[in-house]
C-alpha cells in the first residue's frame, strides 16, 4: 500500500467501541454451538435469550449514564442469541433428511451435486506423473439411492480418483456414482462422497465462473517462463492459486511467517483497493466517485479470485478497509469491522471455528487500532514512509500472534523483520498480476510483460522467505493449544499496557532485552519437539506401533496405539494433541492394541476403526470393552474407503481379502493406509507379511509414497517387490530396543537402503517426526 493510502488508514483517532462487545458475543456463541450437541445448543441459545429479556428489563428500570452501557449489554445478549440461534439451525440442517442415515450406512447412490469450490487435486506422490485424486466441496440436490429418490440442499465434501473431476468449476451441475460415508461429527458437512468414476455435466457453470476461469489460466500462462518458485508464488499473491506454489517454498513461508500472502485474505483485497483508490484520484474522480471506485474494483477482484466463500470474507475486510480509508480511519472502521462480523457469523455460523476467519479480522483490527499510534511512534525516530512500512506488518504481526501460536506451537523472530522486508514488493507482483490476468484474453503479450515484471518482486520475496527460513530463531518452542495462546496474549497485553513505564526506563528495557536475547537465541538453534511442521510422528512406544497424523490445532488421528498406555499418551501429549477424530487400529495383536486407553485418557475421541478380522479374540474383546466403556463407536475398515480430515487425507488400501494358512492371519489382515498430507505421502502397511504385500503389488500405482512404515517392525518377512514399488525416500521402523525377535533384520534394512531410502528407528532415534513438503525426518533425539 502506497504512503498516502495508508498515512490514512493509519491516521489516530479516537475509535468508536459500542457494537464491538455485540460481534465478539454473537462469536463465541457461534463458537461455542456448533461444537456442541444439538440439546446442548438449543439450551444455551434459551439461555441467552433470556438473558437478553431480562436486561430488556431492567433497562426499562434505570437512567443516566448507566442505560448506554445496559443498551451496549442488550445488544451483546441479543446478538448472541440470534448467533447461537443459527447456529443451532444450521446444525439441525446438516443433519435432516435421509442423507445422514444413507452415510451411516455407507450406501452406494446416484447424486445430483452442484460445485461450490474449487477442486483440489492432491500432490502425485513420488516418481508418479499427474493428478492422483480430487478433493471439492460441493451441495447435493438430488439424490437417488436403495429404491428411494429425495430432494435436499446438503453441502458435501468428494473425494474422487478420476481426472474428469479436476476441470470442474464452481457453479457447475453434475451427476454422479458414490459411495456415502458419514462426516466426522463436527463437521460443517453432512457427509463424504466416495466418486466412483467420472462426473457427467448437467449443467454449465455461471458465466462469472467461466469468466473467471479464463483469467485465472491467462495469469498462470503470463508467468509460465518464470523460474518455478516466483512461477507459483504470483498467482498465490494475486488470487491465492497455490497449485503450482512448490512444497519447500510453502514451507518456509510458513517458517518465516509469510503464509497470509499466498491465502486470499483482507491483505490481498487492500493491495487492489489501494491501487484502485489511487488510480480513481489520479484521474480527477470526485470525492464521493471515489468509494464507488472501491466497491467496483472489489467486484472485479470477486470475479477474478471467484465468488466462494473465503474470498467473499476477505471482500468484506476490504469494504472494512474502504470505511476507513474515505470515512473517518478507525473511529469508523471499528464498527465497520464489529458490523461485518457480526453479519458474517450469523450468515454461517460455522466462521467461527475458522481459523482463516480469525487470522483476516485479528489483522484487520491491529491495522486499526494498533497500527496508528505505533506509526505516530515510529514517525518520530524515522521518515514516514519507513515508518508506515514498519508499523503496519507489525501491527497485523502481533494482532493475529495468538491464533497463529494455536495453529503451530511456535513463535518467530524473524517474521516481522521477514514482513517489513517482503512488504514492499507485494503491492507492485499483486498489481502487475492482476494486469496480467485481465490483459490475458485480449492482449497475450501484455499479459506476458506483466507477468515477466510481476516476477521481478515476487523473485525478491522468494529470496525474504527462503533466507528468512533458514535463520536462526525463525521457529522457537511455544507451550501448545488454548493455554500457550492465552499466554502470548497476556503477555502481548501486558507489554502493551506497561509501554509507558518502559519509555521512562530505557536503559533498563534495552539491557533486559538484551538478555532475553541472548537466553533465547540458543533456542532457535536446539531442536524443539514437536518440530514446527510436523505432520506425522511416529511414537516410540517400544516393541510396537503407534503413529500419529495431525489433523488440525490439538488434533490428530492415531494409527495403533502401541503396547504401553503411558507410552502413547506421553507421546500425544508431548504433540499437544487433545482431539482424536478417528483412532485405526490395523489389527489385534497387543503391540497395537494394549495402549488403546492412553489414546483415550482425558481425550476427545470420535471413533475406532478396526481390521476386519477379530483375531485373536481375547485382545479383539478388550478393544471392544474399552471402545464401549468411553462411549466411541466401533467399526471395522472398509476397502477403498477415503476420509478426510482438516489437511489430512487417506484411503484404505487393504485389506480386500482375509488370507489364512499364508503366515499370520491377523498380520495379514492388517488396514493398509494411503495418507496424503501437506504435500507428503506416506504408506503405513500395518504388519503386512508376503501374501498380503503380493496382493497389494495388483495396484502398484497406489503404492508410491515418499515415506514408509516399514511393516511388522521390520522383520525379515519382506517382498522385495513391494518395497521397490513404494519407492519411499524415507522407511521409518517402529521397534523396541532389545526387543528379542531379532527386529529389525538387517535383511530389511539393507533392502530399503538399497532402494534410495533413509532409514530411520525408534529404538536409536526416538520419536520420529515427518516434516511436510520435501519430505524431511527429524529424530527426537
Amino acid at each position: 500500500m502506497s504512503a498516502p493510502a495508508s498515512a490514512e488508514l493509519l491516521e489516530a483517532d479516537r475509535p468508536d467501541l459500542r457494537l464491538l462487545p455485540s460481534a465478539v458475543a454473537a462469536w463465541l456463541a457461534a463458537l461455542a454451538v456448533v461444537a456442541l450437541p444439538v440439546r446442548l445448543g438449543l439450551a444455551l441459545t434459551a439461555v441467552l435469550a433470556a438473558t437478553a429479556g431480562a436486561l430488556g428489563v431492567r433497562l426499562l428500570q434505570r437512567r443516566g449514564a448507566r442505560r448506554g452501557t445496559a443498551l451496549v449489554l442488550l445488544a451483546a445478549g441479543a446478538c448472541a442469541a440470534a448467533a447461537a440461534g443459527s447456529a443451532v439451525a444450521r446444525v439441525v440442517a446438516l443433519h435432516a433428511g435421509p442423507l445422514p442415515g444413507l452415510s451411516e450406512q455407507r450406501a452406494v447412490a446416484t447424486v445430483d451435486l452442484v460445485v461450490t469450490g474449487d477442486p483440489r487435486a492432491r500432490r502425485p506422490a513420488a516418481g508418479v506423473p499427474g493428478v492422483e485424486g480430487v478433493v471439492l466441496r460441493a451441495r447435493v440436490e438430488r439424490v437417488q439411492a436403495r429404491g428411494a429418490v429425495f430432494g435436499t440442499r446438503l453441502p458435501v465434501v468428494v473425494l474422487a480418483a478420476d481426472h474428469g473431476w479436476a476441470g470442474l468449476l464452481p457453479s457447475q451441475h453434475v451427476r454422479a456414482t458414490v459411495r456415502l460415508a458419514p462426516a466426522e461429527p463436527d463437521a460443517d458437512v453432512t457427509a463424504l462422497l466416495d466418486a466412483r468414476g467420472p462426473p457427467t455435466e448437467v449443467g454449465p457453470p455461471w458465466l462469472l465462473q467461466r469468466v473467471a476461469a479464463r483469467l485465472r489460466a491467462g495469469l498462470r500462462d503470463s508467468v509460465s517462463a518464470l523460474p518455478p518458485d516466483p512461477r507459483g508464488l504470483v498467482p498465490g499473491l494475486v488470487v491465492g492459486d497455490t497449485t503450482n506454489l512448490p512444497a519447500d517454498l510453502e514451507e518456509d513461508f510458513r517458517r518465516a511467517g509469510l503464509t497470509h500472502l499466498v491465502a486470499v485474505s483482507g491483505a490481498n483485497v487492500a493491495v487492489v483497493l489501494a491501487a484502485v483508490l489511487l488510480t480513481a484520484r489520479w484521474v480527477g474522480l470526485r470525492a464521493r466517485a471515489v468509494p464507488l471506485a472501491g466497491v467496483l474494483g472489489l467486484a472485479g477482484f470477486v470475479v477474478l479470485a471467484r465468488p466462494e466463500p473465503s474470498v467473499l470474507r476477505a471482500t468484506v475486510m476490504g469494504l472494512v478497509a474502504v470505511v476507513a480509508l474515505t470515512r473517518g480511519g478507525r473511529r469508523r472502521g471499528l464498527p465497520a469491522l464489529s458490523s461485518a462480523v457480526l453479519l458474517l457469523v450469523l450468515v454461517d455460523p460455522f466462521l467461527a471455528r475458522s481459523a482463516g476467519f480469525a487470522l483476516s479480522v485479528l489483522a484487520t483490527a491491529g491495522l486499526l487500532v494498533l497500527a496508528p499510534g505505533w506509526r505516530t511512534a515510529f514517525a518520530r525516530v524515522l521518515p514516514g514512509r519507513l515508518a508506515d512500512a514498519l508499523a503496519v506488518p507489525a501491527a497485523a504481526q502481533v494482532a493475529v500472534a495468538p491464533v497463529l501460536v494455536l495453529l503451530n506451537p511456535s513463535i518467530s523472530l524473524v517474521s516481522i523483520p521477514a514482513n517489513l522486508l517482503a512488504a514492499p514488493a507485494v503491492p507492485p507482483a499483486t498489481v502487475l498480476g492482476v494486469v496480467a490476468a485481465v490483459t490475458g484474453p485480449v492482449a497475450p503479450w501484455l499479459a506476458e510483460v506483466a507477468g515477466r515484471l510481476a516476477g521481478v518482486p515476487a523473485a525478491w520475496i522468494v529470496l525474504v522467505g527462503r533466507t528468512a527460513a533458514q535463520a536462526p530463531g525463525a521457529a522457537l518452542g511455544w507451550p501448545t493449544g488454548l493455554a500457550g495462546a492465552a499466554l502470548l496474549a497476556g503477555l502481548l497485553l501486558a507489554l502493551g499496557l506497561s509501554t509507558p513505564v518502559l519509555r521512562r526506563h530505557r536503559g533498563w528495557t534495552a539491557g533486559v532485552l538484551v538478555v532475553l536475547l541472548v537466553a533465547v537465541s540458543p533456542l532457535g538453534l536446539r531442536p524443539r519437539w514437536p518440530p514446527p511442521g510436523w505432520v506425522a510422528v511416529v511414537c516410540d512406544v517400544g516393541q510396537g506401533d503407534a503413529v500419529v497424523l495431525a489433523a488440525g490445532p490439538a488434533s490428530a488421528v492415531v494409527v495403533d496405539a502401541g503396547p504401553d498406555p503411558d507410552a502413547v499418551d506421553r507421546c500425544l501429549r508431548d504433540l499437544g494433541v487433545r482431539r482424536v477424530p478417528l483412532v485405526v487400529l490395523t489389527h489385534f495383536h497387543a503391540d497395537h492394541v494394549e495402549g488403546l486407553p492412553g489414546v483415550l485418557r482425558g481425550r476427545a475421541v470420535g471413533a475406532v476403526e478396526v481390521s476386519p478380522l477379530a483375531e485373536p479374540d481375547d485382545e479383539a474383546a478388550r478393544v471392544r470393552a474399552w471402545a464401549a466403556a468411553a462411549g466411541v463407536p466401533l467399526a471395522p475398515a472398509s476397502l477403498d474407503e477415503q476420509r478426510v480430515v482438516g489437511p489430512l487425507s487417506w484411503r484404505v488400501l487393504w485389506p480386500a481379502r482375509l488370507i489364512h494358512g499364508e503366515g499370520s492371519a491377523p498380520n495379514n489382515a492388517s488396514v493398509v493406509l494411503r495418507v496424503e498430507t501437506a504435500g507428503t505421502v506416506l504408506l503405513l502397511s500395518g504388519d503386512v507379511e508376503l501374501a498380503a504385500q503380493r496382493a497389494l503389488l495388483a495396484r502398484p500405482e497406489l503404492l508410491r509414497a515418499d515415506v514408509l512404515k516399514v511393516a511388522h517392525h521390520g522383520s525379515r518377512v519382506q517382498l522385495a517387490a513391494f518395497i521397490e514399488a513404494v519407492g519411499a525416500r524415507a522407511a521409518l521402523v517402529s521397534v523396541g530396543a532389545d526387543n528379542g525377535y531379532g527386529h529389525p533384520a538387517r535383511s530389511t534394512l539393507d533392502l530399503a537402503t538399497a532402494n534410495g531410502a533413509l532409514v530411520l528407528r525408534t529404538d536409536e532415534h526416538g520419536d520420529l517426526a515427518v516434516l511436510g513438503g520435501s519430505p524431511r525426518v527429524v529424530p527426537r533425539r
